[in-house]
């Protein structure tokens, strides 16, 4: 469609050119003074040809033709048809009202183009019309040259376009990875959707550090309300070591960090595009969030060790049991079952009667039956007294508190001929006072600044240190304090500090 109205628009075009091109020519034609005396004395007209003739010549045109107040012809290319009246009907508008224009008409010679002006004489009275025509034909041919030229032209163009397309394509094709455009915008949308599902935060930079991405958990533990995207990372957040790290192109692996009095665990990756550094990404999250989740898995796995090693000892001694009465020893069977049965009555009188918090008291029961199962001789001072209960959010860092320091009590003793774990607890004053001594090989007094160290052990093996590590956490959250001093004769004595805030008292 739009081909179909720029070949008519040149097409008009063209016409209107070459008539105004006839028009300049009929009317300097009309003002030579030669022609205005030949018509006005009614004179040879064999006189202008030669004139005519050149000057149509010089200007292309088919025809100019001077006729006079009549019509008649003075001049004509075909010299046969000198002296007989101009054809066409379009010499109204120059004869009688002597003005100066543009037609097209069917004449002699064909349909054509033509100027018309008109002639005057000396007293400004129309005495003739001068008439210059190119004809349709030629015009279209001349159009059809102009045309051909532009579909070479264009075709070049197309050519040139599609080329071009299609390596443009291909390099589009490359940088997405093959994708389509309905599979690019999918994928951005899933994308956006689980950046804002997981819980850690997330915020991405290019190579010249500003931010290109950053999920709302990110936001939130950074504390941003605004539009950061594009943005310099430094000015975003200033004076940070996140911002430093994320501007520096080397910098990877997993660190610590403090921002707004919040200590985040902070792994950064580099963004490779073959070879060349296009940016980095971080992911954060709030290391009491990671300790908490840590404490609840502890807490479960404590439990779940607890009741085998309950399970397991209960078995034995029923297998025992059942022996003895098979064999016909029933008095031994019932004297083991009367102290076992005094001792649980011992055990219950301090856990139940004398502990108030369920937190501390199902922890100790496990660690009895733990301690059975190793025939360590687990004792419950029958001074202890607890009155209160530790609130919900707190009983996790409790079991890891009282949970790994038993265990590493136990460590402790698993080598000594009669091993021997004894624990008191009080909450008399205004912290909960938890003192567990053992009478293992001791710890070296150039130690204690280090026994609560992640890593750091006095034992052989890998993947041992975290236990008073954990501890150590768990009291910082909760503002408790901890003292190691020596057992006497052997051993050592872990008493530990927990403030009591936000629990009930009994």
């Amino acid at each position: 469609m739009v081909m179909i109205l720029y070949i008519i628009f040149e097409r008009e075009q063209t016409k209107q050119l070459i008539g105004q091109q006839a028009l300049t020519t009929a009317i300097a034609v009309s003002e030579i003074p030669e022609v205005q005396a030949v018509i006005a004395e009614k004179g040879d007209a064999h006189d202008l040809w030669e004139l005519i003739e050149r000057i149509r010549h010089q200007s292309g045109a088919e025809f100019i033709v001077i006729g006079d107040n009549d019509s008649i012809r003075y001049t004509h290319p075909d010299p046969d048809k000198i002296g007989m009246e101009m054809v066409g009907e379009d010499n109204e508008q120059a004869l009688v009202h002597g003005e100066n224009y543009v037609s097209v008409a069917q004449g002699s010679l064909g349909v054509s183009v033509r100027g018309k002006s008109p002639i005057f004489n000396d007293n400004g009275e129309i005495i003739g019309v001068v008439s210059v025509g190119f004809m349709v034909s030629s015009i279209d041919s001349l159009f059809a040259q102009g045309f051909i030229g532009f579909l070479i032209w264009l075709s070049l163009i197309f050519i040139i376009g599609v080329v071009g397309s299609y390596f443009l394509a291909r390099s589009i094709r490359k940088d997405t990875f093959g994708l389509e455009p309905y599979q690019i915008a999918r994928m951005y949308k899933e994308r956006g959707a689980i950046l804002e599902s997981i819980n850690e935060g997330l915020i991405a930079t290019d190579q010249y550090g500003h931010i290109t991405l950053i999920n709302q958990s990110a936001k939130n533990i950074l504390h941003m309300q605004q539009n950061v995207i594009g943005k310099s990372v430094k000015k975003v957040l200033p004076h940070t070591e996140l911002a430093h790290v994320l501007s520096e192109e080397k910098a990877e692996g997993s660190y610590e960090t403090t921002i707004h009095q919040q200590v985040l665990l902070v792994h950064y990756k580099l963004i490779d595009d073959d070879g060349q550094y296009r940016g980095k990404v971080a992911s954060f999250q709030v290391r009491s969030n990671l300790q908490e989740l840590i404490h609840t898995l502890s807490e479960v796995q404590q439990y779940s060790q607890d009741l085998r090693a309950q399970t397991h000892e209960y078995t034995n001694k029923l297998y025992a049991i059942s022996g003895w009465l098979q064999l016909g020893h029933t008095e031994k069977a019932r004297k083991f079952i009367h102290e076992e049965i005094g001792q649980q009555q011992s055990y219950e009188k301090v856990l139940f009667d004398q502990g108030a918090d369920p937190t501390i008291q199902a922890v100790l029961i496990g660690k009895l039956s733990k301690a059975s199962e190793k025939k360590v001789d687990f004792t419950l001072n029958e001074e202890s007294y607890v009155t209160y209960r530790w609130p919900t959010h707190l009983t996790a860092h409790l079991v890891t508190i009282i949970g790994n320091i038993i265990d590493n009590a136990f460590d402790a003793v698993a080598l000594s001929e009669k091993p021997r774990i004894d624990i008191f607890l009080t909450d008399m004053g205004k912290d909960l006072v938890i003192e567990v001594a053992d009478n293992g090989e001791g710890i070296q007094p150039d130690d204690y600044d280090r026994i609560m160290e992640q890593g750091f052990t006095t034992k052989e093996g890998v993947h041992r240190g975290f236990g008073l590590a954990l501890v150590q956490a768990a009291l910082k959250e909760m503002g408790g304090s901890f003292e190691i001093a020596s057992n006497d004769p052997q051993g050592t004595i872990f008493t530990i500090y927990i403030p009591k805030e936000g629990g009930i008292e009994s």
